[in-house]
């Protein structure tokens, strides 16, 4: 799986996507991240990326000329497919609070993918023509507003790179709440010390996870999960 983020803050990725999971992942070469500068794509002095709104209104509109150049060259350095299973199939997402709401369902159909480009939005917003001629979908994380686009861009990494055959075990991933195909949540989880005392009073492990009686065990994990 290949990212390719477009933003004009690429410092941000730094120190996430060099930590725990994502970290190891990249380093088995499972998942690669590319991040791209949007300003490199102007061609003025100025390196200028964002104008004032047609028809007026407050903030700056980040202009589709770089976006589109940027995506182009993305696109054009794509690696070739490297195998018959490889489907060569990728998609340019933008991610936008007017876009579509990201869940589970959609990172697993996006994770089939072999590359996701995406624009991290900044400002008052982007260009519509934007969303219309070059991105394939708006994403949108939350019913939220956030300064911009890139914290949106790493949750979409980091879900969708979980997906990558080999980043997490299958078994822990059968596990996790967004993932059981029967619709139930992930069941409580505890481990040692068996009795802690907080706010004054002892609290316990559930006894039944203590009992060593495996059937009882997993009819406890079903009836929490509901």
């Amino acid at each position: 799986m290949r990212f390719d983020i477009i933003t004009i803050f690429p410092g941000i990725f730094d120190s996430y996507f060099k930590e725990s999971i994502i970290k190891r992942a990249r380093q088995k070469k499972l998942v690669k991240i590319n991040i791209h500068n949007l300003r490199d794509y102007t061609n003025d002095k100025r390196r200028t990326v964002d104008d004032r709104p047609y028809g007026g209104g407050f903030g700056m509109v980040l202009m589709v000329e770089p976006i589109y150049q940027a995506v182009k060259a993305i696109k054009k350095k794509s690696p070739a497919k490297k195998s018959r299973a490889a489907s060569g199939e990728g998609k340019v997402i933008l991610l936008s609070a007017k876009g579509k709401k990201f869940d589970q369902p959609m990172a697993r159909r996006l994770a089939k993918l072999d590359q996701i480009i995406l624009i991290c939005g900044r400002y008052e917003g982007v260009d519509e023509r934007v969303a219309k001629y070059i991105a394939d979908e708006e994403i949108s994380i939350g019913d939220y507003i956030l300064t911009g686009g890139e914290l949106p861009a790493m949750v979409v990494v980091d879900t969708i790179s979980r997906l990558v055959p080999g980043v997490i075990t299958e078994g822990s991933l059968k596990e996790e709440s967004f993932n059981k195909s029967d619709g139930h949540r992930e069941y409580p989880q505890y481990t040692r010390p068996e009795t802690i005392i907080i706010g004054g009073k002892k609290r316990n492990v559930p006894k039944v996870l203590l009992s060593g009686n495996h059937q009882k065990i997993k009819e406890w994990q079903k009836k929490c999960s509901k």
